[in-house]
């Protein structure tokens, strides 16, 4: 039987964080991001499998979920996120090293905290599905530095990223949203997935707020790019049929990441919620090798040397 839910609220920088955590108080924490257009309920499937060994930890981010919305689009910007983390790790873990899950827009904005030099040692491991750094993507689609892959391979990427700019135009995605979306989103979800999924109560709010994180953040990333270096230890989780983020952004980072672990899926985007036990698996071995020195049943050589698929 799982634990107890345990809801609480993080007040950062003025808006107000909803908290769900359960496991053992004393356990490992664990802390998941959720991504667009979800709430963190889109992680409890995965929670069931993991807070018997650790304390699991996840929240609505700002704008989604029961978490208030910031007031103006700056609010939305990667470091006030990795602010957000940082207040929810301190009050939920206190001192203690967190191991950090991130899926879709909650994986790139985990990438500021795992590369913010303010968090080193807080994080001790980071698990990231379906969401790359948007630096390293940046830098990636430019052809600029390590293994990048082949122009065929980057513009297959900008065509699969076709609806970020869409996301960007005056008041048509948010119209979208409200005349087809909602209604359209489960149906969108079993054809692409093969998944049915109950509307989240809370989806319009959700995908409506959630387009000011590509506004606040995606042109900047793009124009200017930072050099961010991971100060925990990486594993990638790549679906094959991922229609959004092709697996070439997580080929090549070496120079930014050191030694990471890259494992493939035969899964979409939502395999968080299509393959709960697998991922919850994933994240299980990754988190004892880094907790306890067990072997994390993946190589953690670079992604060049060998890659394990699943």
């Amino acid at each position: 039987m799982n634990a107890v839910l345990d809801t609480s609220t993080v007040v950062s920088d003025g808006v107000r964080l909803a908290v769900r955590a359960s496991g053992p108080r004393d356990a490992p924490p664990i802390v998941l991001v959720h991504g667009y257009p979800d709430s963190a309920a889109v992680w409890e499937p995965i929670r069931a499998q993991l807070d018997g060994q650790f304390r699991v930890i996840a929240y609505d981010v700002r704008g989604a979920g029961a978490s208030e919305a910031p007031a103006h689009r700056a609010g939305y910007r990667l470091p006030q996120l990795a602010a957000d983390l940082a207040r929810v790790a301190e009050a939920t873990c206190g001192t203690r090293p967190f191991h950090l899950v991130g899926h879709d827009w909650g994986s790139l904005q985990s990438w500021e905290a795992v590369t913010e030099e303010s968090l080193r040692g807080r994080i001790a491991s980071f698990t990231s599905i379906s969401g790359p750094c948007l630096d390293h993507a940046a830098y990636a689609l430019r052809g600029d530095g390590a293994t990048t892959g082949s122009r065929g391979t980057r513009l297959m990427q900008l065509l699969k990223s076709w609806y970020i700019a869409f996301f960007h135009l005056p008041f048509v995605p948010e119209l979208a949203w409200r005349v087809v979306g909602v209604r359209a989103w489960p149906l969108w979800i079993k054809l692409t997935e093969g998944i049915r999924v109950e509307v989240d109560p809370a989806l319009l709010r959700n995908a409506v707020n959630g387009l000011e994180l590509y506004r606040a953040n995606f042109i900047e990333r793009m124009r200017k790019p930072r050099p961010r270096h991971a100060h925990a230890p990486v594993q990638f989780v790549v679906p094959r049929h991922d229609r959004y983020i092709g697996p070439g952004l997580s080929i090549g980072l070496e120079r930014w990441l050191g030694a990471y672990t890259r494992v493939e899926v035969d899964a979409g985007h939502w395999v968080v919620l299509r393959n709960p036990d697998l991922i919850a698996r994933h994240i299980r071995n990754f988190v004892r090798a880094h907790e306890f020195g067990t072997s994390p049943g993946e190589t953690l050589s670079p992604p060049s040397a060998g890659q394990q698929s699943v």
